[in-house]
């Protein structure tokens, strides 16, 4: 990805990079029959849900990050959620805040945005509770947020695009 590239050339990019990793992850529980197999297909797993959730917290990162200059200072994903709920939009400001959180999870593991989503589970994705994740993965994020679902990454980058159409069209009064 170039620097030159705009956010949309770069989501687009970034859904074409994880639609292979989730067809492999797809391949994979098919050959094994939805168990996680032998020792190489387990350790292809985990590396391609580690690359799904790595680019899933890059590609939000970025997105806070070239639309920061929208708002003047402060948490951006917090200002957008109350933009969006000001001017009706609660759908989308729900679904930010939602990926906004998951993000967190996958970025900082158990902490606030953990807990809000173990309360108030949502529709979008999975969240599991830390003592189902498998000895040995439980000190870090990989699992709290399953990013291997068939949808999620779809939904965060939908849910991108649909804020940044909503923030480059909008009326500045």
């Amino acid at each position: 990805m170039g620097a030159s590239q705009n956010l949309l050339e770069i989501v687009a990019a970034a859904q074409a990079d994880a639609k292979t990793a989730e067809n492999r992850i797809a391949d994979i529980f098919e050959q094994t029959g939805g168990q996680h197999g032998s020792g190489s297909q387990s350790e292809e797993l985990h590396a391609l849900t580690v690359s799904l959730e790595s680019a899933a917290v890059d590609i939000f990162t970025l997105f806070e990050a070239r639309m920061q200059h929208h708002f003047r200072r402060g948490p951006f994903s917090r200002k957008l959620k109350s933009l969006l709920l000001e001017t009706g939009q609660a759908d989308l400001a729900e679904s930010v805040h939602q990926y906004y959180l998951a993000i967190n999870v996958l970025k900082h593991g158990k902490g606030a945005s953990y807990r809000e989503l173990l309360n108030a589970p949502s529709a979008l994705f999975v969240v599991r509770p830390a003592d189902d994740i498998p000895v040995g993965e439980a000190h870090d994020a990989v699992g709290l947020v399953d990013v291997s679902v068939p949808g999620f990454f779809d939904g965060l980058t939908t849910t991108i695009l649909e804020a940044y159409h909503f923030l480059e069209n909008r009326q500045i009064s």
